[in-house]
This record gives structure tokens, C-alpha cells and sequence, in this order.
């Protein structure tokens, strides 16, 4: 597994990220739209993005369509709609843009399946909840690429513990 922790991250590829801090230092609450908005931009990408002096767009509400949809269809949704916007998006800006994805609860319901260096997404509060292969459905053969956005250089620093911002891919094929 990757440690991410140059801070450009947030510059150019694919994120799924869950720290407050973090976000806040990237973007202000009025420049985060909202999935929504995001897949209504499909068809006209603007030149300038609201984040990081034009470099990053976030969006906010992946959780609450996972939330919404039962695992398989969430996983379809994914694989139909979401993955194929954040294609568009790395199309238009030619890798010169981030795309970050907040998922406010993502600590507690992403995690990791080392065996398979596999993504999953809880899809409920417990351990025991029902999941979603989230790393399959928006990377597919990329997944093994992603890494982990680590706060500290650490080399003893947990994984998948406080230090764990998020995950970072530079490009889906």
C-alpha cells in the first residue's frame, strides 16, 4: 500500500477524503458543490475551479446516494455514473486538476482488505453492515494504485488509524 503525503495530492487525481482540517485548508464551505451540482457539470466543465487557486473541485454527498441506494444498486450507481463523470473531469483537465470527493464519515466506513488490496464502503454504522466494493466500482484496475493520504511521515504511523486522511489515486483508466 502507498503513503501519500506530498501535499500536491490535492492538485491533480482522484481523492476520497475525511478529515475537517484537511478539507479546510484546501476549500472554503461556499466553493464544495454538491454531487449534484458536480454531475451537472459534466457537459460544461468551467476553466477555473472554486478550490485551491483553480486547481481542486470537492464535492460533497457521495455518502448520503450510497446511503441511500441498497449495496448493489450503490454499486451500479457507481460504476454508471459516478466513475464515468470523474473520467470526464480527468478528460477536461488533462490531469492538471483534482477532484476531491468529502466524505465526512469515510474513517469509519472505509477500509481496507489487504489480502486483496481492495477498497470497501460500510454501507451502515456497524462493522457487521453489509458493504460495497467502493475502490472496484470507481478505480477497477487501478485500486491496487491507490494510496493512503497520510497526515504524518511517520513511518510507525497507523494505516488506517487518525493519521489516515483519505485515499488518492492519480488517474482511473
Amino acid at each position: 500500500m502507498r503513503l501519500v503525503q506530498n501535499p500536491n495530492w490535492c492538485r491533480a487525481g482522484v481523492s476520497l477524503l475525511w478529515d475537517a482540517e484537511t478539507l479546510g485548508k484546501i476549500a472554503a464551505q461556499p466553493e464544495i458543490c454538491s454531487l449534484r451540482q458536480f454531475l451537472g457539470l459534466r457537459n460544461q466543465w468551467p476553466e477555473d475551479l472554486p478550490s485551491n487557486n483553480g486547481d481542486t473541485l470537492v464535492v460533497a454527498g457521495l455518502d448520503g446516494g450510497l446511503d441511500s441506494l441498497s449495496p448493489t444498486d450503490a454499486q451500479r450507481w457507481l460504476e454508471e455514473e459516478i466513475k464515468p463523470a470523474i473520467l470526464d473531469f480527468q478528460d477536461e483537465y488533462e490531469r492538471q486538476a483534482g477532484l476531491i470527493f468529502w466524505l465526512p464519515q469515510g474513517q469509519k466506513r472505509v477500509f481496507i482488505q489487504p489480502a486483496k488490496n481492495s477498497y470497501y464502503w460500510r454501507c451502515g454504522a456497524g462493522k457487521n453492515s453489509p458493504t460495497l466494493a467502493i475502490g472496484r466500482a470507481l478505480w477497477a484496475g487501478a485500486e491496487a494504485d491507490a494510496g493512503h493520504i497520510m497526515r504524518s511521515a511517520d513511518p510507525s504511523a497507523d494505516l488506517e488509524g487518525p493519521d489516515w486522511l483519505g485515499l488518492y489515486l492519480d488517474r482511473i483508466s
